[in-house]
């Protein structure tokens, strides 16, 4: 089982490598700016403010590394390429050849690249890997929408808004949303964010927003620091972490996809102050053998189990989550029970959660533990769960009621729920 300490310390190296991006990162008064717009015709442009590049791919092709690419507002469509992957990022043999298509690429280079605000700068990408960041180690890309995806026929391919190979990227106040493309023949559609084959990813506060399929998924050694997303609207799983991958997904609310955020495979995935409601099954879920360090989440309104332990061989700590109100759906992969055990529930940590009020009973396949080890079944009291506000009333249960070991930022003992941790700044 990973430890605490370890944890920590998977933190520290992930916003460690985060961090060292921003040192030599050239400022907008430097001449290594370069612009592009939308203008049409048949010139080129110089990449000047005055003469700016006309094409987005040709603008990214001629930037040098090291540059920053100001994207003016405006659409940008890209010119769809067909190519042949030697490596599948999601199969079970690693080694299996995929043929995709992707829009735009970044490819051995690191590039700063600045849309003038999601409302305003459109990549329109007609392809299955919308924009393919690959060998490309400390880019940041931020201010755009990322929209218009074809999936593609090969039902191997990993098909995303954004999918990133071999490279350590920053993708911050974006909006990936509305690649809905999807074939009745192949399950998987469109995703929103893809990592793969150890890549480092750095996702800050973007909408994910009505895509076919993952809203961020990793695969193959990949590591993510993801926090505050609004991830809403699709199919397969908001955040699904599988194969050898490792994530710390903080204060992210995930709404209305299949599936809330679950680990997979040999992954290990730290799951802090999340809000997981209206799923259509599951809200929180460690599968596999992977190691899940839940704490202070709400598990809210989903259609059949809040949280579970899914196989034998997971571990973990479930702790200071607040679990109501599940199971409203019809059995589809789980009963409609708060925390479900599938095997393995002795591997984990179960404390100082309220559990309370799920349509099938709170606990399924394990003895009931409220009372103990300070885990309860009382109504939250939240202030609104029409509008989605998970703060506490003054009278709630879980007030100071949160795990001893778990302090609040002015070094109380914590709330259970989604405002509390030191995390947290009340």
């Amino acid at each position: 089982m990973l430890s605490n300490r370890n944890i920590a310390i998977l933190g520290f190296i992930i916003i460690l490598l985060w961090f060292t991006q921003f040192l030599f990162s050239p400022s907008t008064d430097s001449p290594y700016v370069k612009y592009v717009d939308d203008l049409k015709g048949d010139e080129k442009g110089e990449g000047s403010r005055k003469e700016p590049f006309r094409n987005l791919q040709y603008a990214i092709d001629e930037c040098d590394d090291g540059d920053t690419l100001v994207i003016k507002k405006g659409k940008y469509t890209a010119v769809p390429d067909t190519f042949i992957e030697e490596l599948c990022g999601n199969c079970e043999k690693h080694n299996t050849p995929v043929i995709a298509i992707r829009g735009f690429i970044l490819e051995g280079k690191r590039l700063t690249i600045k849309g003038s605000g999601a409302d305003k700068t459109i990549l329109q990408t007609n392809a299955g890997y919308g924009f393919l960041f690959l060998n490309s180690r400390g880019t940041q890309i931020s201010g755009v929408t990322i929209t218009g995806g074809r999936r593609d026929p090969d039902g191997n391919a990993t098909d995303a808004g954004i999918v990133v190979k071999y490279s350590s990227v920053t993708i911050r106040d974006c909006r990936i949303s509305d690649n809905t493309d999807f074939i009745d023949s192949v399950i998987v559609g469109i995703g929103g964010i893809i990592g793969r084959e150890g890549s480092e990813l750095f996702i800050f506060n973007n909408e994910i927003l009505n895509n076919s399929w993952d809203g961020i998924a990793l695969y193959r050694g990949s590591i993510a620091y993801i926090a505050d997303n609004i991830i809403e609207k699709g199919r397969g799983a908001g955040i699904g972490i599988t194969w050898d991958a490792n994530a710390i997904i903080l204060r992210n609310r995930i709404t209305y996809y299949w599936k809330g955020i679950g680990s997979f495979g040999d992954s290990r995935a730290l799951v802090k102050n999340n809000i997981v409601q209206d799923c259509l099954e599951w809200g929180i879920v460690a599968a596999g053998s992977s190691y899940m360090d839940a704490c202070n989440n709400v598990v809210y309104h989903n259609g059949n189990c809040g949280m579970a332990a899914w196989s034998e061989d997971a571990s973990g700590r479930f702790s200071n989550n607040i679990i109501v109100k599940n199971g409203w759906k019809e059995q589809w992969v789980a009963p409609g029970v708060g925390l479900q055990n599938y095997g393995g529930i002795e591997n984990f940590i179960i404390s100082h959660n309220n559990i309370w009020g799920n349509e099938a009973g709170n606990y399924g396949d394990m003895k009931d533990l409220t009372g103990v080890n300070g885990n309860i079944s009382q109504d939250p009291s939240f202030v609104n769960t029409f509008s989605g506000d998970y703060h506490l009333k003054e009278n709630s249960p879980c007030i100071d009621s949160g795990n001893p070991l778990i302090t609040d930022s002015d070094g109380t003992v914590s709330d259970m729920g989604v405002y509390s941790g030191p995390g947290v700044v009340k």
